[in-house]
């Protein structure tokens, strides 16, 4: 089943993803400095082999450089500097480290590396082993930590370029009347063009405390935004790209799948290490150790560490991918670390540069690509220094739309480095593009496949469109119609609305809701819903009482038998909600709704209430949430936030009391429920995720509002469901479920020869339910005795999956195998089960 935020996410790079990848020998990158005094410069003219006119000027002191041949030589030339000149080989072609002086360079030749690779009878005589076992002995953490108060600045910049354009790809139709965004291009060392087309600026102010007690905050002080930044699918997928590492953690989090670190202190079960040379870094001595994996296929790097010799820190780092990075969408990566060791303890961050080179179809070095850069400098750092206990709030000024915008003056004064001339000119492009009404189309139709809505007028939007059909056993084929008010990402309030028709039971079906949101910064809303529909109950335990949202399972129309366990439902809803903490929510609602089963002759909802025959149930109840979600990120500010994908929890406290009398209710009950979901990187074993759920009805209710264990009829994915059970199969008062899925990232079917080639990876699955089901509970209940609970033991299932299904970079397909364990001796079950559908992500 696809996540909707999945979606938003990827459905961009099949518009943006377009140039491709060179080979290591035809790349070199690295920095250039005053050897005098470590300022990194710019404007020095870099000449390849012996080319008498400069390939590349730089504008920067971070340089890159790609060439059609093979780069055997780089010569570095800057007025009023001595020339110099390196030799390249595909060991050295990263992370160069230019010293440049007025005076003569006594050993600029340090930085050649040696070529070839030297074998040893064991790691003990490999005298690289024995410096990474100092590193590991030494290993340090973040010196924030040990600060009582600490502040400093950050300033990031993100960047999405089109490279290797050609004059054949820049005279596709795709671009008439739109031709004139290649003159922002700038000339690569190919012969090529590179085009910006997204850039992205901010500056962050950080501060913490770690004594007496621990808190922090990362303030957005300034941003400025290039490119599609009103399109609400790239504004999440740039912020998903890229997680924070630290080189010392044995696993790397790129994408939520886990690289193994070169830095681990298992390094040496993934990694071969080289002691290169000695080197200059900052005025310091450093080892050069060349590090590549044992293994190419497997989710791991290749790359230099630079490590103090006098104390054994991480000076620096690169981290290369291998060619059979097995990520979809992603041709390579690459990142370059810096840090400052203030102690023999500690370790700040100086500078991140992160780099992925990205495809929607193809990993081919001729297939068009998009290059997706985050840099970030740390600087500014302050510390013990007391802090007002005002930086530490959230204020109602920062969430303001303007709090963020600066004048030029400022970017000038922020930046590290100055824009290039193709960076500066995506500001210009962007304003000649929103004046054209091709580009504006193709915009608007990519928003619409990523948000699922589209803007037929101002402030009104139609969908979503992929909830148009559907088919149940009550209605038959169905159609449904929605649409919701939106102007913009911002909006403090939304009001949506749907009809449905069923063409079997020839009845209209309807919802609407509106929520209105006060406050920003601690998100107090309120909202209110009816709605009248055909329902499936039972296909969530802890789910919400949202009314415009829609079951899946009642929609289905590819499934195992027939489904005749769905129920007729009109309800309203209020609710409030408020964050009085960051990431953290207190939500009350209040529904008022009756049940029946909308077909009796199949589906039995009777019960009996004070010795009398009822067929429908009145249930009013209040239910009071917690919902903690710490470490997560959103993208927007408004009543409709999307979340970035990374690994933070969801945690859920939910209290139900159910109140008889109350609008004419039957019921008087309390429920408790409880759920807890989170990914969790197993080093390089790949990706858990786990899920677990427990409830409990302190009272007798009959089956329409009972706990019913989760099924999935349907041949799709469906999360934190059961497979291979029946609705209704399970029924308790109290229950308990756990769903275990690991992702092994291929790392099993990698040993296998010809099928590693197909670059498929295995999923394990386990999930179990225990619950018990009182006797009161099954009596009340006309058909009660068809109904128990898996109380005489855990019911489990089990089996595997194949994912990464597909060809090229697109492999989005998933095919699971489903095995009943245990109460295989009931009527109608399925022992055995295949789910299959797509599964958008890396």
């Amino acid at each position: 089943m696809l996540n909707n935020n999945s979606q938003k996410h990827y459905l961009l790079f099949f518009f943006l993803i377009l140039s491709s990848s060179v080979c290591a020998q035809n790349r070199a990158s690295g920095k250039i400095v005053d050897e005098k005094n470590n300022k990194e410069l710019n404007k020095v003219d870099i000449f390849i082999n012996n080319d008498k006119t400069p390939s590349l000027t730089t504008t920067s002191g971070n340089f890159t450089i790609q060439s059609d041949s093979i780069i055997q030589k780089l010569k570095f030339s800057r007025k009023g500097y001595t020339t110099e000149t390196l030799d390249i080989t595909s060991e050295n072609a990263e992370n160069i480290f230019v010293q440049l002086s007025q005076a003569k360079v006594s050993d600029i030749q340090e930085i050649v590396l040696q070529s070839g690779k030297t074998k040893y009878k064991n790691k003990k005589e490999n005298p690289a082993y024995a410096i990474m076992q100092k590193v590991w002995a030494r290993k340090r953490n973040n010196g924030l930590e040990k600060f009582d108060t600490y502040s400093y600045k950050e300033y990031e910049k993100t960047q999405f370029d089109l490279n290797n354009l050609d004059s054949a790809f820049m005279k596709k139709k795709i671009f008439n009347k739109l031709d004139f965004i290649f003159s922002y291009a700038d000339s690569t060392a190919s012969g090529r063009l590179g085009l910006p087309i997204f850039l992205n600026e901010a500056v962050y102010e950080n501060y913490g405390k770690n004594r007496p007690d621990k808190d922090s905050k990362r303030t957005l002080v300034a941003q400025k935004t290039s490119g599609f930044q009103d399109n609400q699918v790239i504004t999440v997928s740039a912020k998903n790209l890229y997680r924070d590492i630290n080189i010392y953690d044995n696993t790397l989090n790129y994408f939520d799948i886990g690289f193994q670190s070169p830095v681990g202190s298992d390094g040496f079960s993934t990694y071969d290490y080289s002691l290169m040379d000695t080197i200059t870094i900052r005025g310091e001595k450093a080892f050069q150790i060349r590090y590549q994996p044992k293994r190419k296929d497997i989710l791991a790097f290749q790359g230099n560490l630079y490590i103090d010799t006098d104390t054994y820190a991480v000076l620096g780092a690169t981290l290369k991918s291998t060619q059979k990075i097995n990520v979809n969408f992603v041709n390579s990566v690459y990142t370059q670390l810096e840090y400052d060791n203030p102690d023999d303890e500690t370790f700040l961050p100086k500078k991140l540069i992160t780099e992925f080179e990205m495809s929607p179809f193809s990993k081919k070095k001729g297939s068009k690509s998009i290059i997706a850069k985050r840099s970030v400098d740390y600087s500014e750092y302050q510390f013990n220094k007391p802090l007002d206990p005002k930086v530490f709030k959230r204020t109602e000024e920062e969430y303001e739309d303007k709090f963020t915008n600066k004048d030029d003056a400022y970017w000038v004064k922020a930046r590290p480095d100055t824009l290039s001339k193709a960076e500066q000119g995506v500001y210009n492009m962007l304003d000649q593009l929103q004046q054209t009404p091709k580009f504006n189309r193709m915009v608007k139709l990519f928003e619409t496949l990523g948000s699922r809505y589209y803007n037929a007028f101002k402030g009104i939007d139609i969908g979503p469109i992929f909830s148009i059909y559907g088919r149940n056993e009550v209605e038959g084929n169905r159609i449904r119609l929605g649409a919701r008010s939106y102007f913009g990402l911002n909006d403090p309030w939304r009001v949506q609305f749907y009809t449905a028709y069923g063409f079997k039971d020839q009845q209209f079906k309807y919802g609407v809701e509106a929520r209105y949101m006060f406050n920003r910064l601690n998100r107090f809303m309120i909202g209110a819903g009816t709605s009248r529909d055909i329902v499936q109950l039972g296909g969530q335990l802890t789910s919400g009482d949202g009314v415009a949202s829609r079951s899946l399972s009642s929609s289905t129309f590819f499934a195992r038998g027939e489904n005749i366990s769905l129920s007729s439902v009109n309800q309203t809803s209020v609710f409030a909600a408020i964050e009085p903490w960051k990431n953290f929510q207190i939500r009350v609602d209040g529904m008022m709704q009756s049940i029946k089963s909308a077909i009796p002759e199949k589906f039995n909802l009777m019960y009996y209430k004070d010795g009398q025959l009822r067929q429908t149930v009145n249930d009013s109840h209040v239910t009071i949430s917690l919902i903690a979600k710490p470490g997560a990120k959103f993208s927007q500010t408004g009543i409709d936030r999307y979340q970035a994908r990374n690994l933070a929890p969801t945690i859920v406290l939910r209290y139900t009391r159910g109140i008889e009398g109350l609008f004419n209710a039957d019921f008087n009950y309390d429920k408790l429920q409880f759920m807890f979901n989170k990914p969790f990187l197993i080093g390089s074993m790949g990706k858990l995720v786990v899920n677990l759920e427990a409830g409990k009805n302190f009272n007798t209710v009959p089956l329409a509002i009972q706990n019913i264990i989760p099924a999935n009829l349907s041949y799709g994915l469906v999360p934190n469901t059961f497979s291979q059970l029946n609705y209704y199969e399970f029924v308790a008062d109290a229950y308990t479920t756990l769903q275990l899925e690991h992702h092994f990232n291929g790392k099993i079917l990698s040993y296998i020869p010809l099928i590693k080639k197909l670059k498929l990876r295995e999923v394990a699955f386990i999930r179990g339910a225990y619950g018990t089901l009182s006797d009161a509970s099954k009596a009340i209940n006309v058909e009660g005795f068809r109904y128990s609970a898996p109380s005489e033991h855990i019911y489990y299932e089990y089996g595997f999956g194949i994912e990464n299904i597909g060809i090229g970079n697109l492999r989005i397909f998933r095919v699971d195998f489903n095995w009943r364990g245990n109460y295989l001796d009931r009527p109608d079950i399925s022992k055995f089960g295949v789910k299959a559908g797509f599964q958008v992500g890396f």
